[in-house]
């Protein structure tokens, strides 16, 4: 088993105190962003209320996910720490180092040669410290941690981009440098600036050509590239829930493209059956049974200027396909274009 079905009971069996304390704590309804930072503060139950994009606080992620790039010094500073084992689940995972050049089967061969040292470094220390071992050819970091270790109303963080991709299964997951990561590895609390709360309203449902990309391809045009700075988007709405795991997947995961610390969607159906889809139907009945306190809380929906810093609001049936360039991510077709 992959996933940490015990680390995972644990918290939901303490998460409706946590939110309780935190609504207490704050005075008013929460967002699901909002319940899930409160219910991993270091200390424990909230005892006052944070400032966004303003108070440093503690939290205790559940998990950590390290690329094989980034894992090398996180995993030196680690063996320092003097502890026989990590102290939240932890993984590496051995992709960032396969240079794409001829064919999968060659470009593999060729840095199972070229990283020989570090997969065994990686593999070794991995071995001695119980953390999962990913080794060359097994996936994609990010891909691997949505199938096998994300979940919902959790918190974690990666030595990579990319993690924000598991804000597609309800969690809140923060890419980080590896001095983060060492710090979660060895028993530390992990600080971040409470974020910003930007909510984005989905109604409607995609048709025609349109695709998750186009959603957050939208939303970059909206902010641009720095808009979601210090921010985490939170998406919500009818339009939310008609779409895949997956597909919100891919929303969260180009979230990096405007800057923001992550995306999320809360729990739903859809989500649910991935979850069973992939083997983790103990998670989904987990997730099932505090259904109510992985969304944001109702009043939140009904009047979300009152909650969020920004809303955006975006009809999913009139929303057309997008061609973004390489280097502008925010800049869609005939969008802001120089004049030849």
């Amino acid at each position: 088993m992959a996933f940490d079905i015990d680390m995972i009971k644990k918290l939901y069996n303490n998460f409706g105190s946590r939110i309780a304390a935190a609504r207490q704590a704050t005075g008013k309804p929460l967002t699901l962003t909002e319940k899930i930072l409160y219910a991993h503060l270091w200390q424990g139950d909230a005892t006052t209320a944070y400032a966004r994009g303003e108070d440093y606080v503690e939290f205790a992620p559940d998990r950590v996910a390290m690329q094989d790039a980034t894992a090398q010094m996180a995993l030196l500073q680690f063996m320092q720490a003097g502890r026989t084992k990590v102290a939240v689940p932890s993984t590496v995972h051995c992709d960032h180092l396969i240079q794409a050049e001829v064919g999968a089967v060659a470009d593999l061969s060729k840095a199972k040669t070229q990283n020989k040292e570090v997969y065994d470094f990686l593999a070794s220390v991995s071995n001695k410290y119980g953390i999962g071992f990913w080794k060359p050819g097994a996936g994609i970091i990010h891909q691997v941690v949505l199938e096998q270790y994300a979940f919902p109303g959790g918190m974690m963080i990666g030595t990579d981009s990319h993690t924000v991709n598991a804000g597609g299964l309800g969690i809140i997951a923060i890419g980080v440098g590896g001095a983060d990561a060492c710090d979660v590895m060895a028993g530390l609390p992990w600080e971040l600036k409470f974020p910003k709360l930007i909510g984005v309203k989905l109604t409607g449902k995609l048709s025609g050509w349109t695709a998750s990309k186009d959603i957050i391809l939208k939303v970059a045009g909206i902010l641009t590239v720095k808009g979601g700075t210090g921010a985490i988007l939170e998406y919500f709405g009818d339009g939310a829930t008609s779409l895949s795991c997956t597909g919100k997947g891919t929303i969260c995961n180009m979230g990096a493209e405007i800057g923001a610390t992550t995306s999320i969607f809360g729990y739903d159906a859809k989500m649910g059956e991935y979850l069973r889809g992939t083997g983790r139907a103990e998670v989904a009945d987990g997730a099932d049974a505090i259904a109510e306190h992985l969304t944001g809380d109702p009043e939140v929906y009904i009047n979300p200027e009152q909650y969020f810093d920004q809303v955006i609001e975006i009809n999913l049936s009139e929303l057309e396909p997008h061609i973004n360039g390489p280097f502008t991510p925010d800049l869609g077709p005939f969008q802001n274009l120089p004049m030849q």
